[in-house]
């Protein structure tokens, strides 16, 4: 599901990143009262009142930056701005209306975005007055306390209001309704053969092909049918170390890149077969994973090891347990897109996978499950107390999420939980799914879920 965008935004210092912790939910977000602590721009999927949103906050917007590092935030929070489908133009209400926040407001206004003025460190009705410079600026405008959440509903509110409709992927969020197509994002470091993997399952050369990093710059949706199955197959740009990044449009590709995550069900993790998996692939796989969508590895250009005397399968599926030790539960494979070897095993495993992912557990059989499971291992106590169990149900698919009742909800460890998931996994399967699972207090007898 692609989610609409809203970026946060204004000079610095002036309390973005604490209205964007407030909205998330939990401190992300580094808050500090030197200027310039926030460098790069933080994303967030979060609810807001009924609408997910990917939240964005962005380092200082300084008119005329004259540094490197203001240069560079200024980048960044332009590419944001871009990005947006609203904007949230955050400013010092103790401090009043600059010539600074002019200048920012003018870029605003010729970016053509819903853009949402809000007067930050109003803490109460008696600092009310200190708003009264901002009415003049022409904007929407409302007034916050970030740190103690004055304000905040009216801002959302004001945010749905300029929110695009939501799109039939966002509409598809109903557990129950069955996708017409499976859709599937490749994913990997720049260079990593992605587009040469999409032409040879396209079967024509649908996507550019260059040893140069970088060459693909945008998504570029490729249509499949094999058999009587469809497929979407997103090709997209490369994803990089942020250090790394060093040009404007390749970090705007890079979040295009995290995007397409959104709007798939499951994603192709393509991992360069002659240097092994690093720790870029699995901060990239564990995104997805956090995502809630399906993963398969990809290990391209084998053809390229059979020369190379430390490089061989058993070594590599190690390293891969090693390196990516949170995406055990995916499948993977050997290919080499250039050649084609093992590319005909990608459809049926997507497929397969597809099935696990979109897979329900009846009810009853969850809660033989979870007795065994108590049986087996039973929750550590709390205080002294037992931590009960009473019974289990499957709250939605894509991906299986599960929901147990229990006496004492905080009671059950992270432990406990990673336990109860390994043992779904032994039962059910669900190869190549992350699952989900919450505890909750034990409703009681006519109470609603």
């Amino acid at each position: 599901m692609s989610l609409p965008v809203v970026a946060i935004v204004g000079r610095p210092n002036v309390g973005k990143s604490t209205f964007f912790n407030r909205l998330v939910g939990f401190k992300k977000a580094v808050v500090h009262d030197r200027p310039g602590v926030t460098r790069d721009r933080l994303y967030e999927e979060t609810e807001l009142l009924s609408r997910k949103v990917l939240l964005i906050d962005t380092g200082g917007l300084e008119p005329i930056p004259d540094t490197d590092l203001l240069q560079a935030m200024r980048h960044q929070s332009l590419v944001a701005v871009e990005e947006a489908d609203v904007i949230l133009f955050i400013v010092d209400g103790r401090m009043g209306w600059t010539a600074a926040d002019a200048d920012v407001a003018d870029m605003l206004r010729r970016s053509e975005k819903p853009v949402i003025l809000v007067v930050n460190k109003i803490d109460g009705p008696r600092h009310e007055d200190l708003a009264a410079d901002f009415y003049s600026v022409g904007m929407e405008l409302y007034t916050i306390s970030a740190e103690h959440g004055r304000g905040t509903y009216e801002v959302l509110e004001a945010v749905e209001s300029c929110l695009p409709e939501p799109s039939a992927e966002e509409a598809e969020e109903d557990p129950d309704a069955e996708p017409s197509d499976i859709r599937i994002a490749v994913l990997g470091r720049p260079n990593i053969g992605k587009s040469t993997l999409v032409n040879r399952l396209v079967g024509k050369e649908r996507h550019l092909v260059f040893d140069q990093p970088g060459t693909t710059m945008d998504p570029v949706d490729s249509r499949v049918t094999v058999g009587e199955q469809d497929y979407v197959i997103v090709d997209t740009a490369g994803i990089r170390k942020r250090a790394k990044i060093g040009d404007h449009l390749e970090r705007f590709v890079s979040l295009q890149a995290i995007r397409t995550i959104e709007r798939c069900h499951i994603a192709l993790l393509m991992i360069d077969g002659t240097e092994g998996p690093t720790d870029q692939d699995a901060k990239l796989a564990q995104l997805i994973i956090d995502r809630g969508r399906a993963l398969i590895i990809l290990v391209n250009k084998w053809d390229l090891t059979k020369d190379m005397e430390l490089v061989n399968s058993k070594q590599t599926e190690e390293d891969l347990r090693r390196r990516l030790p949170h995406a055990e539960f995916a499948p993977f494979m050997f290919i080499s897109a250039k050649t084609g070897k093992g590319v005909h095993r990608i459809f049926p495993t997507v497929t397969e996978v597809f099935k696990e992912f979109n897979k329900r557990i009846t009810t009853s059989k969850l809660n033989r499950f979870l007795e065994d499971a108590v049986v087996a291992h039973s929750p550590p106590q709390k205080h002294h107390h037992p931590v009960r169990l009473y019974y289990m149900t499957q709250a939605r698919v894509r991906p299986p999420t599960f929901v147990a009742y229990s006496n004492t909800p905080d009671g059950v460890t992270t432990a406990y939980k990673r336990y109860l998931q390994n043992r779904l996994r032994e039962v059910f399967g669900f190869e190549g799914t992350p699952l989900k699972l919450f505890v909750r207090a034990r409703r009681k007898a006519g109470e609603e879920a």
